[in-house]
């Protein structure tokens, strides 16, 4: 069973920058994911990295704002967010897709252990 803790979440004003964490128990073959979900709305993909390599891939709404990466030394995935904006005020939850059958995607349905979510508010 794979556990993931998300941390990092906060406050921050339009332009600012926050970086989300997430501590997991392994994920050494998998594919690991940050989405995100307002009050309404689907979950939606946000980034998502092979933990065996290869470029990440970004949603348009966020790409070249935010950065996903692993350290393997301490078993985390981070999301490093800049540019923030209000429309990325959300829930965001960490995934893991320890299977991959479709490679890493960005679809809420591939992926099978979550966190629990930490909330990410951007005031203009």
């Amino acid at each position: 069973q794979v556990q993931l803790l998300e941390s990092g979440g906060g406050s921050v004003q339009a332009g600012g920058s926050l970086r989300l964490s997430c501590t997991t128990s392994e994920y050494d073959r998998y594919c690991m994911a940050w989405f995100r979900q307002t009050s309404g709305k689907a979950r939606e993909g946000v980034a998502t990295i092979n933990a065996l390599g290869g470029s990440p891939v970004y949603a348009s709404s966020v790409k070249g704002r935010f950065t996903i990466s692993l350290d393997n030394a301490k078993n985390t995935l981070y999301l490093q967010m800049n540019s923030l904006k209000p429309e990325d005020t959300a829930m965001y939850y960490c995934a893991a897709d320890p299977l991959a059958r479709r490679g890493c995607t960005l679809d809420m349905n591939d992926y099978n252990y979550w966190g629990q979510g930490t909330q990410v508010t951007v005031s203009s």
